[in-house]
């Protein structure tokens, strides 16, 4: 599943992974009201494809949010190999629930730019958004 929000001039590009239906549409939303153009995917093979072909189109996507853990499918450390694969540029945010994994304690060990930790406020997931795009 890809979700786009409508909006029409945004400075700021995101592109979330999250395997939780809720946390997708609560995200979108939150994204959509501090003003970045958001795509969400549910699944870490579609967010590999979002963002090779937003490369593509040349509108690269400025922050990508990376759930950890996505039960049967590609989390967030195996999406986070393959977008560096593609782009070694690449901002990412992983993000979870659980602080003691190594990806959240060593998060740059793993090509992470920074954590978003569940479950954020919208002040927070704009905090920590702007913190890496400086």
């Amino acid at each position: 599943m890809v979700i786009h929000t409508n909006i029409r001039s945004m400075t700021y590009r995101v592109l979330l992974l999250d395997d939780e239906p809720a946390i997708c549409e609560i995200t979108a939303i939150l994204l959509k009201k501090l003003g970045y153009d958001a795509v969400i995917t549910s699944r870490g093979e579609d967010t590999i494809d979002a963002y090779r072909s937003a490369l593509s189109q040349e509108a690269r996507f400025d922050v990508v949010i990376l759930d950890l853990t996505v039960p049967g499918g590609l989390g967030g450390k195996e999406v986070i190999s393959a977008l560096h694969e593609t782009d070694p540029a690449v901002n990412a945010l992983v993000s979870s629930g659980d602080a003691n994994d190594p990806a959240v304690a060593q998060f740059r060990d793993f090509g992470f730019s920074g954590v978003l930790m569940k479950p954020y406020t919208k002040a927070v997931l704009d905090e920590t958004i702007k913190s890496v795009l400086k």
